[in-house]
């Protein structure tokens, strides 16, 4: 569905609370359609996020390991070249 949500279960070391954000906020940001934010959206878009980011640590935790990393490097992870 959103291609530029990466993969965080089994990076080393494991995805960090930001990335977990990171990916709660674009998930949120693509089924909402909400790209650009007001009062009005504010408070659910946070709440949304934030139940999301939950649901996703807490599902990364319980999920037994990968037997293979992800083949993406997610974007906090990437290191800008010049």
């Amino acid at each position: 569905m959103c291609r530029n949500i990466t993969t965080l279960r089994g990076l080393e070391p494991v995805a960090s609370a930001e990335e977990i954000e990171a990916a709660a906020r674009q998930y949120v940001r693509k089924v909402s359609g909400v790209q650009s934010r007001s009062k009005s959206t504010d408070a659910p878009f946070d709440l949304a996020v934030h139940r999301i980011a939950e649901a996703t640590a807490q599902l990364l935790r319980e999920l037994p390991p990968r037997r293979q990393p992800p083949t993406t490097t997610p974007p906090l992870r990437r290191v800008a070249t010049k």
